[in-house]
């Protein structure tokens, strides 16, 4: 298909259809260049995008240097503490001015000519540029062009377009339906990064759906288990599912950390899983989290940052202290990338049409699928209409039982 094709309704008919009629996407949304550039214009460079985490950026003069779609963007807090986000380019010549993060104190600098930025993007100072003046120049027209930034708990969104609703109309009912683990206060405990040969949906369709867990993560399966998952999907860009209660019949590995204080008797047994459309995957548990963010790179290359976060509420830990959860985490995740590398391959050796989807286990790929459209064809995001959660039937339930411990937002009338 054409560039054009893909802004049109007409290769999403399968996407469209009803759930039960429904189809996963087209091989070349997968594998075509020419389907990754449209995606990273359309998607990423207009969307609310995770680039990091809140607590990377807490002190006035750090500078985090991140991707966003194909654009490079500046991120750091001005000397009042706003949080301050710039493209990565000289307003005199363009020249990149970061490679990566950095402490600059308080002056943005472009290597090259030695223009000089406050950390609210004005100019500062543009060295002997006025040795021959020119007419009308005024510093003040010529600052960092700006972009949005914001935070969410301890997550770091960043959005290139103007007209994308703001970042609270993205998030829809998830602040409210996770308010209770204060996520704003949780702090980093570990990091890991490494690059899945694999394209970035993929690894976010394999998180939304737990159809595979029997077989690819038997041991997942002793504390995640089919039975005691249920929907967890309101209002807004994610798909989300919880499992209660996290099991420890047979492995404990989930529970050896101290639980978080004052979680409410939902929260304190349950793991909430939430893919924040397009690249995080947030697995929330009683007394930790694993955050995924995935970086496109190529249509069959992903950049993954992995990052551990504990409540405030825990001790300062060892390496040591986290050797069972990390393992626990890191062999699950390990079976996840080998599968979604599988399926790479798969649908590039094999370019096979798209297939019907389990309408018992992958709804949230349908609601995935129908977001990535809804963004691929708009012209402008000013109109995105979130999608709506789940109404409590026993027909939006699809399969599953009545969750024994709902969250305090679905028990709210």
């Amino acid at each position: 298909m054409s560039l054009a094709d893909w802004t049109t309704q007409a290769p999403w008919t399968g996407t469209r259809a009803s759930l039960r009629e429904s189809t996963g996407l087209d091989p070349a949304a997968y594998i075509d260049p020419d389907f990754f550039d449209l995606e990273q214009a359309r998607v990423f460079e207009r969307g609310w995008v995770v680039v990091g985490t809140a607590p990377e950026v807490v002190e006035s003069g750090r500078l985090l240097v991140r991707r966003v779609g194909q654009r490079s963007v500046l991120i750091t807090r001005d000397t009042d503490g706003a949080l301050r986000g710039f493209l990565n380019a000289c307003r005199h010549r363009g020249t990149e001015i970061a490679e990566g993060d950095c402490t600059i104190g308080g002056t943005i600098r472009c290597p090259y000519h030695r223009w000089g930025y406050g950390l609210d993007g004005t100019l500062t100072a543009a060295p002997m540029f006025e040795d021959v003046p020119r007419t009308e120049f005024d510093k003040h027209d010529h600052g960092l062009v700006p972009v949005r930034v914001e935070t969410w708990g301890v997550l770091l969104f960043a959005c290139l377009d103007p007209d994308t609703p703001a970042l609270l109309d993205w998030l829809g009912d998830l602040p409210q339906r996770m308010e209770g683990y204060r996520l704003d206060e949780w702090r980093i405990q570990e990091e890991a990064s490494l690059e899945i040969e694999a394209n970035w949906k993929l690894i976010s369709e394999n998180y939304q759906e737990y159809y595979h867990v029997p077989w690819v993560h038997p041991e997942l399966a002793k504390v995640s288990r089919v039975k005691d998952h249920y929907r967890y999907q309101g209002a807004g860009m994610y798909c989300g599912q919880t499992t209660t209660p996290v099991s420890g019949d047979d492995r404990d590995d989930w529970l050896v950390l101290p639980p978080a204080d004052g979680l409410d008797p939902s929260d304190a047994v349950s793991g909430r899983f939430v893919a924040l459309f397009p690249n995080v995957l947030l697995s929330l548990l009683p007394n930790h989290a694993f955050v995924i963010r995935l970086d496109p790179v190529n249509p069959g290359l992903t950049a993954e940052q992995c990052t551990f976060l504990v409540p405030p509420s825990t001790p300062e830990m060892t390496t040591d202290d986290m050797t069972a959860t990390r393992e626990f985490w890191f062999d699950v995740n390990n079976e996840d990338v080998d599968i979604c590398q599988r399926s790479q391959r798969g649908l590039t050796r094999g370019r096979v049409g798209a297939g019907p989807l389990a309408p018992r286990f992958e709804e949230p790929l349908h609601r995935f699928h129908n977001m990535l459209a809804d963004c691929m064809t708009a012209d402008s995001l000013s109109s995105l209409a979130v999608p709506q959660g789940d109404d409590g039937s026993s027909e939006s339930r699809l399969g599953t039982s009545i969750n024994p411990n709902p969250p305090t937002i679905e028990m709210e009338p």
